[in-house]
Protein backbone atom coordinates (compact mmCIF):
# COMPACT_ATOMS: atom_id res chain seq x y z
CA UNK A 1 0.00 0.00 0.00
CA UNK A 2 3.02 1.97 0.60
CA UNK A 3 4.46 1.80 -2.16
CA UNK A 4 1.44 2.21 -4.43
CA UNK A 5 1.16 5.91 -2.30
CA UNK A 6 4.55 6.49 -3.36
CA UNK A 7 3.62 5.96 -7.35
CA UNK A 8 0.44 7.28 -7.01
CA UNK A 9 2.42 11.14 -5.29
CA UNK A 10 5.13 10.36 -7.68
CA UNK A 11 2.38 10.91 -10.97
CA UNK A 12 0.19 13.50 -9.34
CA UNK A 13 3.97 15.46 -8.76
CA UNK A 14 5.05 14.90 -12.34
CA UNK A 15 1.19 16.25 -13.39
CA UNK A 16 1.45 19.21 -11.56
CA UNK A 17 5.55 20.25 -12.76
CA UNK A 18 4.55 19.20 -16.19
CA UNK A 19 1.69 22.08 -15.78
CA UNK A 20 3.81 24.33 -13.47
CA UNK A 21 7.13 24.30 -15.58
CA UNK A 22 6.31 23.62 -19.21
CA UNK A 23 2.52 24.70 -19.75
CA UNK A 24 1.99 27.55 -17.62
CA UNK A 25 3.28 31.09 -19.10
CA UNK A 26 5.40 33.62 -17.17
CA UNK A 27 4.12 35.25 -15.00
CA UNK A 28 2.35 38.83 -16.11
CA UNK A 29 0.50 40.34 -12.82
CA UNK A 30 3.13 42.89 -13.89
CA UNK A 31 1.03 43.68 -16.83
CA UNK A 32 -2.32 43.98 -14.76
CA UNK A 33 -2.54 47.92 -14.01
CA UNK A 34 -5.04 49.76 -16.20
CA UNK A 35 -4.07 51.68 -19.43
CA UNK A 36 -5.89 53.77 -22.35
CA UNK A 37 -9.24 55.18 -22.91
CA UNK A 38 -12.23 54.49 -20.53
CA UNK A 39 -15.66 55.33 -21.41
CA UNK A 40 -18.43 55.42 -19.01
CA UNK A 41 -22.06 56.64 -19.07
CA UNK A 42 -22.60 56.93 -15.32
CA UNK A 43 -22.71 54.62 -12.58
CA UNK A 44 -25.59 52.00 -13.15
CA UNK A 45 -26.36 50.26 -16.53
CA UNK A 46 -28.54 51.98 -19.21
CA UNK A 47 -32.08 50.44 -19.91
CA UNK A 48 -30.50 49.59 -23.49
CA UNK A 49 -28.08 47.56 -21.49
CA UNK A 50 -30.38 46.14 -19.37
CA UNK A 51 -32.56 44.87 -22.24
CA UNK A 52 -29.62 43.57 -23.50
CA UNK A 53 -29.22 41.39 -20.77
CA UNK A 54 -32.28 40.68 -20.17
CA UNK A 55 -32.03 39.60 -24.05
CA UNK A 56 -29.30 36.79 -23.23
CA UNK A 57 -31.94 34.36 -21.02
CA UNK A 58 -33.54 33.29 -24.24
CA UNK A 59 -30.33 31.01 -24.42
CA UNK A 60 -31.13 29.23 -21.65
CA UNK A 61 -34.69 28.55 -23.42
CA UNK A 62 -32.80 27.32 -26.47
CA UNK A 63 -30.97 24.83 -25.11
CA UNK A 64 -33.05 23.66 -22.34
CA UNK A 65 -33.67 19.70 -22.67
CA UNK A 66 -30.92 19.72 -25.72
CA UNK A 67 -28.61 16.81 -24.74
CA UNK A 68 -24.75 18.04 -24.30
CA UNK A 69 -23.72 16.47 -27.85
CA UNK A 70 -26.21 17.85 -29.39
CA UNK A 71 -26.00 21.62 -28.04
CA UNK A 72 -22.83 22.88 -30.24
CA UNK A 73 -25.10 21.90 -33.97
CA UNK A 74 -27.94 23.95 -31.35
CA UNK A 75 -25.98 26.92 -30.41
CA UNK A 76 -24.44 27.33 -34.23
CA UNK A 77 -28.14 27.90 -35.84
CA UNK A 78 -29.06 30.04 -32.93
CA UNK A 79 -26.06 32.38 -33.18
CA UNK A 80 -26.55 32.85 -37.15
CA UNK A 81 -29.99 34.11 -36.37
CA UNK A 82 -29.48 36.17 -33.27
CA UNK A 83 -28.23 39.47 -35.02
CA UNK A 84 -29.86 40.28 -38.17
CA UNK A 85 -29.23 42.77 -40.53
CA UNK A 86 -32.29 44.97 -41.20
CA UNK A 87 -32.44 47.96 -43.54
CA UNK A 88 -28.96 47.34 -44.94
CA UNK A 89 -28.15 47.75 -48.96
CA UNK A 90 -25.14 46.34 -48.51
CA UNK A 91 -24.35 43.02 -50.35
CA UNK A 92 -23.40 39.63 -49.57
CA UNK A 93 -21.09 37.53 -52.13
CA UNK A 94 -19.62 34.05 -51.27
CA UNK A 95 -16.57 33.08 -52.32
CA UNK A 96 -13.56 30.88 -52.42
CA UNK A 97 -10.63 32.68 -50.15
CA UNK A 98 -7.40 30.39 -51.83
CA UNK A 99 -9.77 27.35 -50.23
CA UNK A 100 -11.45 28.94 -47.25
CA UNK A 101 -15.23 29.55 -47.24
CA UNK A 102 -16.08 33.16 -47.28
CA UNK A 103 -18.21 36.29 -48.48
CA UNK A 104 -17.63 39.67 -49.48
CA UNK A 105 -19.63 42.14 -47.71
CA UNK A 106 -19.85 45.51 -49.84
CA UNK A 107 -21.89 48.62 -48.65
CA UNK A 108 -22.31 50.32 -51.14
CA UNK A 109 -19.77 52.51 -53.27
CA UNK A 110 -17.63 50.32 -51.83
CA UNK A 111 -13.66 50.83 -52.96
CA UNK A 112 -12.70 47.13 -53.87
CA UNK A 113 -9.23 47.83 -53.47
CA UNK A 114 -9.70 48.68 -49.58
CA UNK A 115 -10.10 45.57 -47.96
CA UNK A 116 -10.50 44.39 -44.31
CA UNK A 117 -9.98 40.82 -43.20
CA UNK A 118 -13.04 40.07 -40.37
CA UNK A 119 -12.44 36.79 -38.12
CA UNK A 120 -15.72 36.07 -36.33
CA UNK A 121 -16.09 35.16 -32.76
CA UNK A 122 -17.33 32.43 -31.31
CA UNK A 123 -15.19 30.35 -28.71
CA UNK A 124 -13.67 28.18 -31.99
CA UNK A 125 -16.57 25.98 -32.36
CA UNK A 126 -19.49 28.55 -33.40
CA UNK A 127 -20.12 31.52 -35.70
CA UNK A 128 -20.08 32.25 -39.53
CA UNK A 129 -19.86 35.05 -41.74
CA UNK A 130 -23.67 35.24 -41.48
CA UNK A 131 -23.35 35.55 -37.97
CA UNK A 132 -21.53 38.41 -37.79
CA UNK A 133 -22.74 40.56 -40.85
CA UNK A 134 -24.41 43.24 -38.78
CA UNK A 135 -20.61 44.21 -37.64
CA UNK A 136 -18.94 42.97 -41.30
CA UNK A 137 -21.46 45.61 -42.81
CA UNK A 138 -20.34 48.37 -40.35
CA UNK A 139 -16.90 47.62 -41.05
CA UNK A 140 -17.41 47.86 -44.80
CA UNK A 141 -18.94 51.49 -44.13
CA UNK A 142 -16.50 52.69 -41.67
CA UNK A 143 -13.77 51.85 -44.28
CA UNK A 144 -15.42 52.59 -47.00
CA UNK A 145 -13.67 48.91 -48.56
CA UNK A 146 -14.57 45.40 -48.88
CA UNK A 147 -14.31 43.46 -45.94
CA UNK A 148 -13.91 39.49 -46.41
CA UNK A 149 -15.30 37.56 -43.85
CA UNK A 150 -14.13 33.89 -43.15
CA UNK A 151 -15.97 30.50 -42.36
CA UNK A 152 -12.39 29.41 -40.84
CA UNK A 153 -12.32 25.68 -39.53
CA UNK A 154 -14.24 25.24 -36.28
CA UNK A 155 -14.21 22.91 -33.61
CA UNK A 156 -14.44 20.22 -32.53
CA UNK A 157 -14.77 19.12 -36.47
CA UNK A 158 -11.27 20.17 -36.57
CA UNK A 159 -8.44 20.90 -34.86
CA UNK A 160 -7.37 24.72 -33.71
CA UNK A 161 -4.23 25.24 -35.85
CA UNK A 162 -6.51 24.21 -39.35
CA UNK A 163 -8.57 28.07 -37.84
CA UNK A 164 -5.37 29.34 -37.89
CA UNK A 165 -4.57 27.96 -40.84
CA UNK A 166 -7.50 29.39 -42.39
CA UNK A 167 -6.93 32.71 -41.03
CA UNK A 168 -3.29 32.85 -42.66
CA UNK A 169 -4.25 31.31 -46.02
CA UNK A 170 -7.10 34.01 -46.48
CA UNK A 171 -5.08 36.78 -45.18
CA UNK A 172 -2.17 35.73 -47.92
CA UNK A 173 -5.19 35.59 -50.84
CA UNK A 174 -6.90 39.12 -49.66
CA UNK A 175 -3.39 41.37 -50.51
CA UNK A 176 -3.67 39.88 -54.12
CA UNK A 177 -7.46 39.24 -54.65
CA UNK A 178 -10.79 41.66 -53.91
CA UNK A 179 -14.40 41.30 -54.90
CA UNK A 180 -14.03 41.85 -58.77
CA UNK A 181 -10.96 39.12 -59.61
CA UNK A 182 -7.65 39.38 -59.05
CA UNK A 183 -5.64 42.88 -58.09
CA UNK A 184 -3.55 44.37 -55.40
CA UNK A 185 -4.94 45.56 -52.52
CA UNK A 186 -4.06 49.16 -51.62
CA UNK A 187 -5.39 49.25 -48.38
CA UNK A 188 -5.47 46.45 -45.30
CA UNK A 189 -7.19 45.98 -42.32
CA UNK A 190 -7.92 42.91 -39.99
CA UNK A 191 -10.19 42.58 -37.39
CA UNK A 192 -11.79 40.34 -34.83
CA UNK A 193 -13.74 39.35 -31.78
CA UNK A 194 -13.57 37.19 -28.79
CA UNK A 195 -12.10 33.97 -30.24
CA UNK A 196 -11.55 35.94 -33.83
CA UNK A 197 -9.73 38.70 -31.57
CA UNK A 198 -7.79 35.72 -30.22
CA UNK A 199 -7.22 35.16 -34.29
CA UNK A 200 -6.56 38.17 -35.45
CA UNK A 201 -3.41 39.37 -32.83
CA UNK A 202 -1.93 35.88 -33.33
CA UNK A 203 -2.35 36.46 -37.51
CA UNK A 204 -0.73 40.18 -37.18
CA UNK A 205 2.24 38.81 -35.31
CA UNK A 206 2.80 35.93 -37.86
CA UNK A 207 2.18 38.26 -40.79
CA UNK A 208 5.05 39.64 -39.17
CA UNK A 209 7.22 37.07 -38.43
CA UNK A 210 6.30 35.69 -42.35
CA UNK A 211 8.03 38.95 -43.90
CA UNK A 212 4.04 39.22 -45.69
CA UNK A 213 2.80 42.81 -46.39
CA UNK A 214 1.53 44.23 -42.59
CA UNK A 215 -2.26 45.47 -42.40
CA UNK A 216 -2.38 49.02 -41.90
CA UNK A 217 -3.92 48.26 -38.67
CA UNK A 218 -6.25 45.78 -36.87
CA UNK A 219 -9.29 45.61 -34.47
CA UNK A 220 -9.97 43.54 -31.65
CA UNK A 221 -13.44 43.55 -29.31
CA UNK A 222 -13.16 41.76 -26.20
CA UNK A 223 -10.15 39.28 -27.92
CA UNK A 224 -9.12 36.04 -25.91
CA UNK A 225 -5.52 36.20 -25.49
CA UNK A 226 -4.21 33.83 -23.04
CA UNK A 227 -5.25 30.33 -23.21
CA UNK A 228 -4.07 29.22 -19.91
CA UNK A 229 -6.82 30.80 -18.20
CA UNK A 230 -4.61 32.92 -16.35
CA UNK A 231 -6.10 36.50 -16.11
CA UNK A 232 -7.35 37.71 -12.77
CA UNK A 233 -10.83 38.87 -14.24
CA UNK A 234 -11.42 35.25 -15.69
CA UNK A 235 -12.84 35.09 -11.56
CA UNK A 236 -13.45 38.25 -10.34
CA UNK A 237 -15.44 39.10 -13.24
CA UNK A 238 -17.76 35.95 -13.52
CA UNK A 239 -20.32 37.33 -10.99
CA UNK A 240 -20.41 40.71 -13.88
CA UNK A 241 -20.24 38.90 -16.99
CA UNK A 242 -24.02 37.55 -18.28
CA UNK A 243 -22.66 36.09 -21.18
CA UNK A 244 -19.83 34.09 -20.72
CA UNK A 245 -20.20 33.50 -17.22
CA UNK A 246 -23.46 31.03 -17.60
CA UNK A 247 -21.68 29.34 -20.59
CA UNK A 248 -17.98 29.37 -19.34
CA UNK A 249 -18.15 29.93 -15.51
CA UNK A 250 -16.90 26.93 -14.94
CA UNK A 251 -13.29 27.38 -15.96
CA UNK A 252 -13.36 29.84 -12.94
CA UNK A 253 -13.38 26.68 -10.67
CA UNK A 254 -11.37 24.58 -12.47
CA UNK A 255 -7.50 23.78 -10.74
CA UNK A 256 -5.60 25.58 -12.52
CA UNK A 257 -3.06 22.41 -13.32
CA UNK A 258 -6.22 20.70 -14.21
CA UNK A 259 -7.59 23.16 -16.77
CA UNK A 260 -4.12 23.40 -18.48
CA UNK A 261 -3.57 19.63 -19.41
CA UNK A 262 -7.27 19.84 -20.28
CA UNK A 263 -6.27 23.01 -22.45
CA UNK A 264 -3.27 20.84 -24.17
CA UNK A 265 -5.11 17.89 -24.75
CA UNK A 266 -8.56 19.08 -26.22
CA UNK A 267 -6.12 21.61 -28.38
CA UNK A 268 -2.79 19.77 -29.28
CA UNK A 269 -0.85 22.95 -28.74
CA UNK A 270 0.76 24.19 -25.64
CA UNK A 271 -0.90 26.28 -24.52
CA UNK A 272 1.63 29.10 -23.41
CA UNK A 273 2.42 28.62 -27.74
CA UNK A 274 1.84 32.35 -28.50
CA UNK A 275 -0.18 30.62 -31.50
CA UNK A 276 -2.97 30.06 -29.51
CA UNK A 277 -2.36 32.81 -26.52
CA UNK A 278 -0.52 36.30 -28.04
CA UNK A 279 0.14 37.96 -25.00
CA UNK A 280 2.85 35.35 -24.15
CA UNK A 281 4.63 36.03 -27.82
CA UNK A 282 6.34 38.80 -29.42
CA UNK A 283 5.12 41.99 -29.01
CA UNK A 284 6.91 44.05 -30.90
CA UNK A 285 6.75 46.02 -34.40
CA UNK A 286 3.13 44.92 -34.50
CA UNK A 287 1.00 47.82 -36.72
CA UNK A 288 -1.02 49.75 -35.08
CA UNK A 289 -3.63 47.90 -32.62
CA UNK A 290 -6.95 48.78 -31.19
CA UNK A 291 -8.47 46.58 -28.39
CA UNK A 292 -11.44 46.94 -26.96
CA UNK A 293 -13.01 45.42 -23.89
CA UNK A 294 -15.34 45.76 -21.32
CA UNK A 295 -14.70 46.26 -17.29
CA UNK A 296 -17.39 43.84 -16.55
CA UNK A 297 -16.20 40.73 -18.66
CA UNK A 298 -14.14 37.83 -17.98
CA UNK A 299 -12.00 38.66 -20.36
CA UNK A 300 -11.09 41.74 -19.57
CA UNK A 301 -7.34 41.27 -18.49
CA UNK A 302 -6.71 39.61 -21.22
CA UNK A 303 -6.90 42.47 -22.89
CA UNK A 304 -4.84 44.79 -20.68
CA UNK A 305 -2.27 42.40 -20.61
CA UNK A 306 -2.16 42.42 -24.16
CA UNK A 307 -1.88 45.92 -24.56
CA UNK A 308 0.60 46.79 -21.47
CA UNK A 309 2.52 44.22 -23.09
CA UNK A 310 2.49 45.68 -26.98
CA UNK A 311 3.16 49.38 -25.49
CA UNK A 312 6.59 47.53 -23.11
CA UNK A 313 7.80 46.05 -26.36
CA UNK A 314 7.00 49.61 -28.30
CA UNK A 315 4.23 48.51 -30.71
CA UNK A 316 1.39 51.26 -31.06
CA UNK A 317 -1.17 49.06 -29.48
CA UNK A 318 -4.54 51.32 -27.71
CA UNK A 319 -6.84 50.14 -25.36
CA UNK A 320 -10.40 50.82 -24.69
CA UNK A 321 -12.94 50.37 -21.91
CA UNK A 322 -16.46 50.65 -21.39
CA UNK A 323 -18.49 50.26 -18.25
CA UNK A 324 -20.77 47.63 -17.65
CA UNK A 325 -20.79 46.47 -21.01
CA UNK A 326 -21.68 42.32 -22.64
CA UNK A 327 -18.75 40.46 -24.09
CA UNK A 328 -18.39 42.07 -27.83
CA UNK A 329 -21.35 44.60 -27.06
CA UNK A 330 -20.60 46.22 -30.55
CA UNK A 331 -22.52 44.00 -31.95
CA UNK A 332 -25.85 45.53 -30.67
CA UNK A 333 -25.46 48.39 -32.10
CA UNK A 334 -27.36 50.58 -33.63
CA UNK A 335 -30.15 49.65 -30.40
CA UNK A 336 -27.20 49.67 -27.41
CA UNK A 337 -25.60 53.83 -27.72
CA UNK A 338 -22.45 52.11 -26.09
CA UNK A 339 -22.35 49.70 -29.19
CA UNK A 340 -22.36 52.64 -31.38
CA UNK A 341 -19.92 54.66 -29.52
CA UNK A 342 -17.67 51.97 -29.69
CA UNK A 343 -17.64 51.31 -33.20
CA UNK A 344 -17.43 55.39 -33.96
CA UNK A 345 -13.98 54.95 -32.08
CA UNK A 346 -12.98 52.36 -34.28
CA UNK A 347 -14.02 54.43 -37.13
CA UNK A 348 -11.77 57.17 -36.09
CA UNK A 349 -8.60 54.49 -35.73
CA UNK A 350 -9.43 53.44 -38.85
CA UNK A 351 -9.42 56.90 -40.59
CA UNK A 352 -6.42 57.56 -39.11
CA UNK A 353 -4.31 54.79 -40.48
Amino acid sequence: MTELALIVAGLLLLVWAVARFHLRGEDLSAFDGPTGQHFSHGPTPSGEHNAVVASLGQLNRVLAGVPRSQQIPVLRRYMDELFPVSNSTATFTPVDAGGVRAEWVQAPGADATRRLLYIHGGAFTMGSPKSHRRLTTKFSEITGGAVLAIAYRLMPEHRRIEGIEDCRTAYRWLLEHGPDGRSPAAKVWVAGDSAGGNLTLSLIAWVRDAGLRPPDAAVALSPATDSTFRSPSLSSNLASDPMIGPLFGWLAKVPGTLLLWYTWFQIRINPRDPVISPVYGDLSRLPPVLVQTSEAEMLRDDSRRYVNRAVAAGSPVRLQTWDHMVHVWQIYYPELAEGREALDEVRKFLVAT
